[in-house]
C-alpha cells in the first residue's frame, strides 16, 4: 500500500519487509525468502532487471492488502551488487512526479491526458502556455550512468513521436526520466537493446522536445525527487 504525501515530492510505502531474492520464474513473479520461509511475490516491473535481481541479493517488499490477491507481497526495491539501492516499482515514477508537479507552480496539472493517438502522462498549464510531459522510469545503471530502456519499448517510441507533434503544435513538450537510484544524474538511450528508441530520442531533441533528468533519493520504503 502507498501513503501519498501531498506537497512533498516523494512516495512512501506504508509497510516494508526485507527479503532475500531466490529466482524469477517469469517477469511477473519472483521467489524470495523471508525469515527462512520461501514466498512467491509479485514483481512490480516487467522489465528485465537481470543485472539487479541476482540470486541472494537483498530485496524489499510491500503488502498492499488487496483482497483475493494471488500473492501477498509486491517486490519494489533491490540492492545491486555494487551497493546501490534501486526502486523498481514501475508505477512509482508517475506517482512521485505527480507530487513533484504540485510544487512547480503550474495552474493546471492533469494526469493521463489523451493527445493524438496516445495517452500522455501529464498535461500542464502555466498562464497561456500548455505543456505535455511523458515520464519514464530508469532502473538500468552502468558505471554511474543511467540507460533506458532495459527492454524494447514500441510504446515509448510512440510517445516520443507524439511529443514531437505536440512541440510542432506549440506545446512545451517534455520527456522526463525519473532516475530510480542514487548517484546518477544522466540517462542515455540504450541503443544496444532498442536502437529505434535512440533514434527517436535524437529526433525529439532536434525538434525542441525538452529532456529532463529527475534525480532521486531511494530508501527501502520511499522514492524522493531531489532535483
Amino acid at each position: 500500500m502507498y501513503l501519498y504525501l501531498r506537497k512533498r515530492n516523494k512516495l512512501v510505502y506504508e509497510n516494508i519487509t526485507k527479503a532475500k531474492f531466490i529466482k524469477r520464474p517469469n517477469r511477473f513473479i519472483a521467489e524470495v525468502e523471508i525469515d527462512g520461509q520461501r514466498e512467491i511475490v509479485h514483481v512490480k516491473n516487467t522489465g528485465r532487471c537481470k543485472e539487479l535481481l541476482l540470486p541472494g541479493c537483498e530485496v524489499w517488499l510491500t503488502a498492499p492488502g488487496t483482497p483475493d490477491r494471488k500473492t501477498k507481497y509486491d517486490l519494489v526495491a533491490v540492492r545491486k551488487d555494487n551497493g546501490i539501492l534501486f526502486n523498481i516499482d514501475s508505477q512509482a515514477p508517475n506517482k512521485v512526479v505527480k507530487e513533484w508537479l504540485a510544487l512547480q507552480s503550474y495552474d493546471v496539472v492533469i494526469p493521463e491526458y489523451t493527445y493524438g493517438d496516445s495517452r500522455i502522462d501529464f498535461y500542464m498549464e502555466r498562464g497561456s502556455q500548455k505543456y505535455l510531459m511523458e515520464v519514464k522510469g530508469c532502473t538500468l545503471e552502468v558505471d554511474g550512468v543511467g540507460y533506458f530502456p532495459d527492454a524494447p519499448t514500441e510504446r515509448g517510441v510512440k510517445h516520443i513521436r507524439e511529443l514531437i507533434k505536440a512541440k510542432e503544435a506549440g506545446y512545451t513538450a517534455i520527456l522526463a526520466f525519473v532516475i530510480q537510484m542514487d548517484g546518477v544524474s544522466e540517462v542515455r538511450p540504450n541503443v544496444d537493446t532498442h536502437p529505434e528508441f535512440g533514434t527517436a530520442l535524437e529526433e525529439a531533441k532536434k525538434a525542441g522536445v525538452e529532456v529532463w533528468f529527475l534525480k532521486c533519493h531511494v530508501e527501502p520504503d520511499k522514492l524522493l525527487i531531489i532535483s
